[in-house]
């Protein structure tokens, strides 16, 4: 089975701030998409990286053909069919952009989700937009809901403003759509704030299936007791159920491996071999298995990081 996310890029601000240029990404053994990537760069409302930093919003394109998209030729020989931008702000400033590419298998079950909330003309977050690969009957019932603070996973963020995980999400009572989300197979969760409207309230949702999982593991990180460090909130893992005792009074400091370097520079990274993780970070994912890693900073309207999401394959 393919994994649901196929490919993930990191697009970085380039000296004069003018234009996005390549900052990494995992591509699954996509090594023609890789190549082509690394020579482009996108101005600002260019591309699906450019209009992401333009509107100031996740922005989701499903279908490339006929599109503002630049590499179509190249996203569709690598069998890639929809494209979600995430972007990182702190307050006027473009600090990153994060792509996710998904495929059209015929078996094919998740959901990437983007939730809006505007003061002036709505009373709860609803759906804007999404990519659900084959579950079509989810993505109808996710197109009319609306979450009101602190219920289901997009008004659990909106309370809280921090990343939220959920695990088992058929059986969860905060997960209001438990059970279309049985129906198909959703097995767990994770909702994440995007500060980047000043305006409005936006939040970003990744739905994982057993058989298609976004990732083996989620991990939300937040600022430690000791200055400057981070510390475990929460954590999730389908291959070591539990293992988050394993992390009981880890700290972890400025540029120690994946977490550590988005703490140190308050930009989202790719990791394609894990290096430089403490001792009991690396050990656990020597014995879960997983090799490679997304991080992502969470950063206030102020630009502070409030914490960072992280997840393995």
């Amino acid at each position: 089975m393919q994994p649901f996310i196929r490919v993930t890029e990191v697009w970085l601000p380039e000296a004069g701030g003018t234009r996005l240029g390549f900052g990494g990404g995992l591509y699954g053994g996509l090594d023609a998409f890789r190549d082509v990537s690394g020579g482009t760069v996108f101005g600002r409302g260019e591309g699906l990286p450019g209009k992401a930093w333009a509107e100031r919003r996740p922005v989701v394109l499903k279908g490339f053909a006929g599109s503002y998209f630049k590499r179509i030729e190249a996203a569709e020989a690598a069998g890639l069919t929809c494209g979600i931008a995430l972007p990182v702000f702190a307050g006027p400033e473009i600090r990153a952009v994060v792509v996710f590419f998904c495929g059209g298998d015929a078996e094919h079950v998740g959901a990437l989700e983007v939730w809006r909330y505007d003061p002036e003309t709505e009373t709860q977050i609803g759906m804007v937009d999404g990519y659900y690969g084959t579950a079509e009957l989810f993505e109808m019932t996710s197109r009319l809901s609306r979450f009101g603070k602190g219920t289901g996973l997009p008004g659990l963020v909106w309370q809280s403003g921090m990343p939220v995980i959920l695990k088992e999400v058929y059986s969860s009572a905060r997960f209001l759509r438990r059970e279309e989300a049985q129906k198909i197979g959703l097995n767990s969760g994770l909702g994440i704030p995007v500060f980047s409207d000043p305006a409005r309230t936006w939040v970003m949702t990744f739905l994982s299936a057993l058989g298609t999982p976004v990732a083996h593991r989620f991990e939300s990180w937040v600022p430690g007791a000791a200055d400057g460090t981070l510390v475990l909130a929460s954590g999730l893992c389908d291959r070591i159920p539990g293992y988050e005792a394993d992390y009981a009074g880890l700290a972890v400091r400025p540029g120690e491996g994946l977490v550590g370097r988005v703490l140190a520079e308050r930009l989202p990274g790719v990791a394609e071999r894990l290096s430089g993780e403490p001792a009991a970070v690396a050990d656990s994912l020597s014995r879960a298995g997983l090799r490679s890693g997304v991080a992502i900073p969470i950063l206030d309207p102020a630009g502070a990081l409030k914490a960072a999401v992280a997840w393995y394959f």
